[in-house]
């Protein structure tokens, strides 16, 4: 229905949607352009009925030859699958969460490979509050697919940090256009090789940073989660943010973690 409201498909004609795992298998077809926030939560799993009657879950290991790598965390596939529809100079912009920049295992493996194969040339430290889970912390990257070669596609990769001592809600105080401008403007979508740092050590607060392949490469895990603003919150007891926005920023941190243990319990049980 959504689809059909903004003048995409037919009701009586083709409909450009197919039911289905789309992590399951390669579809074959190639895009130029991929645009995309993959469903969020870690785990792909599928329910069954036991011998007893009772349902239980079972972890989706996708194996497929395309992929750089097997996992069971649903984001990371994504992005593999991601990589595979992209055309030999096809571009993607994939929301992510933070755990996509820094999980070890499979995640570096990842990382590593994009780093290699593509040009993973930005990426958006988004605020958090603006998603329909509290403190879910994500990210934008932006990677350019290349034609295979013997040298490593990416060469730096420019970090603008939107995170850091910006407090946004869906309701009362919601992102908008405006605060995304100054992004699009050091991201010089007319010619994006000419850029330009606002950070430098007499600007330490500057959002929008440059670092080479090689640092991040030496860094542990390859981690792509880099921060380097101060969080004026910690630093600055005279001026904390009002009671009720602390006690949200609390409540939005605890919920994470309880969903993290939630997840962990659901493992353990199996």
């Amino acid at each position: 229905m959504n689809l059909y409201l903004h003048n995409i498909g037919d009701l009586y004609g083709q409909v450009p949607i197919t039911l289905g795992d789309a992590l399951l298998t390669d579809p074959g077809e190639r895009f130029d352009y991929v645009l995309t926030n993959p469903p969020f939560g870690k785990k792909s799993a599928l329910t069954f009925t036991n011998e007893e009657g009772e349902q239980e879950g079972e972890d989706l290991v996708y194996n497929r030859q395309d992929f750089w790598t097997t996992s069971s965390n649903k984001q990371l596939n994504f992005l593999q699958h991601i990589n595979t529809l992209l055309k030999a100079t096809g571009k993607a912009a994939v929301v992510v969460p933070d755990n996509v920049l820094f999980e070890g295992g499979s995640g570096e493996t990842i990382r590593k490979k994009l780093l290699e194969t593509c040009d993973l040339h930005t990426i958006l430290r988004l605020p958090t509050g603006i998603f329909y889970k509290p403190g879910v912390k994500a990210n934008v990257i932006f990677f350019d697919k290349r034609p295979a070669g013997p040298d490593r596609q990416t060469k730096e990769v420019w970090i603008y940090d939107l995170r850091t001592n910006m407090h946004f809600t869906l309701k009362q105080h919601p992102m908008t256009f405006g605060d995304l401008e100054d992004f699009i403007q050091r991201y010089n979508p007319e010619n994006r090789h000419e850029r330009h740092e606002t950070w430098s050590e007499k600007n330490p607060e500057g959002r929008w940073r440059r670092f080479t392949a090689e640092k991040i490469l030496a860094r542990d895990k390859t981690s792509l989660d880099i921060f380097w603003i101060k969080d004026k919150s910690l630093a600055d007891l005279d001026n904390l943010p009002a009671p009720e926005e602390l006690a949200r920023d609390i409540m939005e941190n605890l919920q994470s973690a309880m969903d993290g243990f939630s997840e962990l319990l659901a493992t353990l049980k199996k």
